[in-house]
């Protein structure tokens, strides 16, 4: 699927997508100094396109920069209106968002502090993450052989560019293993996130998933918890290891670009076909941001 759009917007302007360049001496480009976001909109029920959760996409962006003493020349309404204004100018009503924020060209090394901040936001038009048949039917996953990220070796509550190598690395690992995506453990050998996903497991109607503490506190994670919650169930923020896993009833993952993806294999155990409980998550997840489940709506910018 293609990733082309008519404009990028650059720093306040809307830039026709072949003149959307940078410069090669641009620092995040060399140290992996950026931040970033992945946020998605839908066409609503009703007609026009539906942002969810922009306001917190963006406010996790800024918080990430921050985090990484980057003084963004914009301010959260602004960043919020060129999401707005970029779909519209590309007439997208379903679309991925990708708001980034780097160091541009000026001093190198890495005690470079002065170099411009400069913020882009690109929107293109992007399916199933991890494909339409792993929606349906279920992933296979392996345990990676990458340990995530110390939780006091990078600030794992930002969205780095930088910190995604180790993702990368352990993605082409299961897929060159066969492998649709890879479960990575913490540096205490506890079961962290996929590469790009936060996870939830299931035994016996009994909802876990990984406590923030070592992991990147997702946005769709935390829709997911209140789906369960409001249908009764409560879910514990705990941590397990991955032989948890192995003997679960149900395995799904989430994120703004995996949206709701089961896992039906790890490590080449079978856990089985989407269950009751993970196609009730998915079921009320893709309505809801379609603007069909009422608690939902308020957490949609139209447009």
């Amino acid at each position: 699927m293609s990733i082309r759009s008519s404009y990028i917007w650059m720093d306040g302007e809307m830039v026709p997508f072949e003149n959307a360049t940078t410069h090669i001496l641009s620092h995040s480009l060399h140290y992996g100094l950026g931040v970033f976001e992945g946020i998605r909109s839908y066409d609503q029920v009703g007609g026009g396109g539906g942002i969810f959760k922009l306001e917190e996409h963006i406010r996790r962006l800024l918080d990430s920069a921050k985090m990484c003493r980057m003084e963004v020349p914009y301010t959260l309404e602004e960043i919020r209106q060129a999401c707005l204004d970029t779909l519209i100018k590309n007439e997208f009503e379903s679309a991925y968002i990708r708001p980034l924020i780097y160091l541009g060209m000026g001093g190198m090394g890495l005690g470079a502090r002065n170099n411009p901040v400069h913020v882009s936001i690109i929107v293109w038009k992007w399916g199933a993450y991890l494909g339409d048949e792993g929606i349906q039917n279920g992933i296979r996953v392996a345990t990676s052989s990458f340990t995530r990220h110390h939780v006091n070796a990078n600030l794992q509550r930002a969205k780095i560019t930088g910190h995604y190598v180790n993702s990368i690395m352990a993605r082409y690992e299961a897929n060159d293993n066969g492998f649709d995506e890879a479960i990575m453990l913490d540096h205490s050998g506890y079961v962290a996130e996929g590469t790009g996903e936060n996870l939830f497991i299931i035994r016996d109607g009994v909802v876990k998933t990984p406590p923030i503490q070592n992991i990147l506190g997702g946005i769709t994670r935390k829709t997911a918890i209140q789906i369960l919650e409001n249908e009764g169930l409560k879910v514990h923020e705990m941590l397990f290891g991955r032989d948890a896993l192995y003997i679960s009833d149900e395995i799904f993952m989430t994120g703004t670009a995996a949206e709701v993806t089961p896992i039906r294999e790890v490590d080449r155990r079978e856990v089985g076909p989407p269950g009751p409980i993970t196609k009730m998550v998915q079921e009320t997840y893709v309505n809801g941001v379609r603007g069909q489940v009422d608690w939902m709506k308020p957490f949609i910018t139209t447009y």
